[in-house]
């Protein structure tokens, strides 16, 4: 009886994950789809929200960010009351903020406490083309946040951004797949649906070996969300 209510109670224990990212006023990127995806797979997700985003699928009309403090806030906050077991961002928004959600992770680190799996999702480029990095942001990912990484997950542009490498095949998307896994030595998912060919394509860089996913690439649905 005993070990049967252990079972039920371990069962019963629900995943829990943070995003940090911008808030989407239409739903289709940021927090609210990574609440989306994360209760698709039974986690509970958490936010730590960077910047708000007034778009709509085709048109970024205005961002707002989040004051680092604020982040910041919001993250340690979340680690004191919640049992985190992976973290993904988002969108960013500034350097400023990209070296304050590093320095929150790297002194959690450094203090001897666990880091969970850390997802980097280098969102830079609205789907509509609208540049919602800034520029000094870059420097801060690479130098900063990069190396805790678990797993980068640019896009074509943003894998062409970060390469130096022009992307408009499947060909030239490995060869700056490779240039980036040896770069920032950490695991590359590179997602090439904005390839817009037959299949959309994704290819994992990890321990020198390519893995390459496919799947139909649905045309003609009004969203957005550049991953």
């Amino acid at each position: 009886m005993a070990k049967e209510k252990k079972r039920r109670s371990q069962s019963a224990v629900t995943a829990v994950a943070l995003t940090i990212a911008g808030s989407d006023s239409s739903a289709g990127a940021g927090v609210q789809a990574d609440l989306k995806t994360f209760s698709a797979f039974g986690i509970y997700g958490l936010t730590a929200v960077t910047c708000v985003v007034a778009e709509t699928p085709g048109k970024v009309v205005k961002i707002d960010s989040v004051s680092a403090a604020t982040v910041r806030a919001q993250i340690e906050t979340l680690f004191e009351s919640f049992p985190i077991a992976a973290i993904k961002t988002g969108l960013l928004y500034s350097g400023e903020i990209v070296a304050v959600v590093a320095s929150a992770l790297a002194e959690r680190a450094a203090s001897g406490q666990r880091l969970p799996p850390l997802v980097i999702d280098p969102v830079m480029v609205a789907t509509s083309g609208e540049l919602i990095l800034r520029d000094d942001a870059i420097t801060h990912y690479e130098q900063e946040l990069f190396p805790l990484a678990s797993l980068i997950t640019p896009n074509i542009d943003e894998a062409a951004k970060l390469s130096g490498k022009s992307i408009a095949d499947l060909a030239t998307m490995q060869t700056a797949g490779e240039k980036l896994a040896k770069k920032y030595r950490v695991p590359i998912l590179l997602k090439g649906g904005h390839l817009r060919r037959g299949h959309a394509t994704d290819l994992l860089f990890y321990n020198g070996r390519i893995t390459k996913f496919t799947a139909p690439f649905t045309r003609g649905i009004r969203t957005h969300g550049t991953g």
